[in-house]
């Protein structure tokens, strides 16, 4: 059984529907991206999967049907959503935000964790005592990646992680994933605009048009096809 599955998902907003039965598996410790260009329905499927907004179908978590359930009661299973715009609470420091995305957690260990995070994310460690609104949109999504990790899930929901960063920060932000997620084994399902980018980091991938699922396969097998070069990689 895979740590995910999804089944026929069906979600929107209103009654505008966006997605039109999606089905998706990620085993543990696996990193799967989506990847579509806008309005496909790539953030609607996190938001979906991760109970931000109401859906149909069928999602199971470690084999926990979670339709229905609260982004809090996903916390408490494993599950850690990043969404789109960061997601910092802005008027808190640094050190606040990483102490509230443990608050799940019942252990001795947040210091250290909280600790371990400055190690991973220096500009953080220099920075614990500023409010996250003041800091840079860079700052911000290493924040925001920390905070999610530091409710030590098993699965890491990433909604555009590159979004407003420069290169050369995206790059940094993306070795620093690459290192966490084989230091853990968290599985990752990431959507990201950068179609490159995303397919080095990725094990294997799907490609949303419309709100439906149009191709999937190994990151290499999705590299080399011609029509997601053309549509997706740039070449």
């Amino acid at each position: 059984m895979s740590l995910l599955e999804v089944r026929d998902l069906r979600a929107g907003y209103g009654i505008v529907e966006v997605l039109f039965g999606l089905d998706l598996d990620i085993d543990a410790g696996e990193v799967v991206v989506v990847l579509g260009a806008n309005g496909s329905g790539k953030t609607t499927t996190l938001r979906s999967v991760s109970g931000m907004i109401e859906a149909r179908g069928s999602v199971t978590f470690d084999g926990t049907r979670i339709l229905g359930k609260s982004p809090d009661e996903l916390v408490g299973l494993g599950m850690a959503h990043v969404p789109q715009g960061r997601g910092t609470i802005t008027d808190l420091t640094v050190d606040e935000n990483l102490r509230i995305g443990a608050f799940t957690r019942k252990d001795d260990e947040i210091n250290s964790d909280i600790a371990k995070w400055y190690e991973v994310f220096p500009r953080l460690g220099e920075r614990k005592t500023q409010d996250a609104g003041s800091m840079s949109g860079g700052e911000q999504q290493m924040l925001a990646i920390a905070r999610a990790f530091m409710a030590r899930p098993r699965l890491l929901l990433l909604d555009e992680p590159s979004l407003g960063l420069a290169p050369i920060i995206t790059q940094g932000v993306f070795q620093r994933l690459r290192d966490v997620t084989a230091e853990t084994g968290t599985a990752v399902l990431l959507v990201e605009q950068n179609a490159n980018l995303a397919l080095d980091f990725a094990a294997r991938g799907y490609v949303l048009e419309a709100g439906q699922i149009v191709a999937q396969g190994t990151a290499a097998e999705l590299q080399a096809d011609t029509a997601i070069q053309d549509a997706y990689l740039g070449m």
